[in-house]
């Protein structure tokens, strides 16, 4: 898709073909994914994402145009504003934060690795025909964890994006993040429509990359009422390397 995108002074424009479209408007990780791609291109030196906000205001589908700028470029970082526009106005609105890694007194560990984790070439694939169109045809996707070996309002999957070759490191974790439905659908009515509404990503080493592709992703709810559901969404690189965490609100309409 970014390899047919058309130049613009600030951006590109695409098109966002019916494949990526999840409901009335495409992937949310893909409109992510699309957004960091344009805010990397008006960086004014080669930097790693660190820190991101999305904002997933209306449906977009067809052409887009993808337009960033630098807000602010300071000694240590750089804060960039990208936007997608549809026919029909603003679809998508981000922040984000690049910088270079920094030597620091301060290292904390933390997010380890699930419970009962089952090792990718143990892990079962994913029953395709429960999966929705986009990706059924764009992922693979196989369980992490057994259901009955989570806790409440918990999904563990290990994913991995088909085509990813030429993809920003950043763009593509980026573009996975999202993949997982969220963690309260279980509980809820059969087609009960929910819609993502902001989704803030840390991303927490530089360094972290997939295996062969796979990302190890957790989503959970710990609170849930209003029509509002609270998703925590973890990511994992090789070798069990924390990558992402995320949180995101998802808008539920039952």
């Amino acid at each position: 898709m970014l390899a047919g995108a058309e130049a613009l002074e600030d951006g590109f424009a695409l098109a966002i073909t019916p494949d990526w479209q999840q409901g009335r408007t495409a992937y949310g990780g893909l409109t992510s994914a699309l957004a960091v791609e344009a805010a990397r291109r008006v960086l004014p030196e080669p930097l790693p994402l660190r820190s991101a906000q999305f904002s997933m205001i209306a449906p977009l589908v067809g052409r887009i145009e993808a337009r960033a700028k630098v807000v602010r470029a300071g000694r240590n970082a750089v804060w960039v504003t990208a936007e997608l526009v549809g026919e029909k106005g603003t679809g998508f609105l981000a922040t984000c934060v690049f910088m270079h890694p920094r030597e620091s007194v301060l290292a904390l560990g933390g997010y380890a690795l699930p419970d009962g984790l089952m090792p990718l070439e143990e892990a079962p694939v994913f029953k395709t025909k429960v999966l929705p169109a986009f990706m059924q045809m764009h992922f693979d996707v196989r369980v992490a964890v057994p259901a009955d070996r989570l806790q409440e309002a918990d999904l563990c999957w290990w994913v991995r994006v088909r085509e990813r070759e030429g993809l920003d490191a950043d763009v593509e974790a980026v573009l996975l993040g999202d993949a997982l439905p969220p963690a309260v659908l279980p509980y809820l009515p059969p087609r009960t429509p929910v819609s993502s509404m902001q989704w803030h990503v840390n991303m927490l080493n530089a360094a972290a990359r997939p295996r062969d592709g796979w990302w190890l992703i957790r989503s959970t709810s710990r609170q849930s009422g209003h029509g509002l559901a609270s998703e925590d969404i973890l990511q994992w690189g090789e070798g069990g390397t924390p990558a992402v965490a995320g949180m995101q609100s998802v808008a539920v309409f039952a």
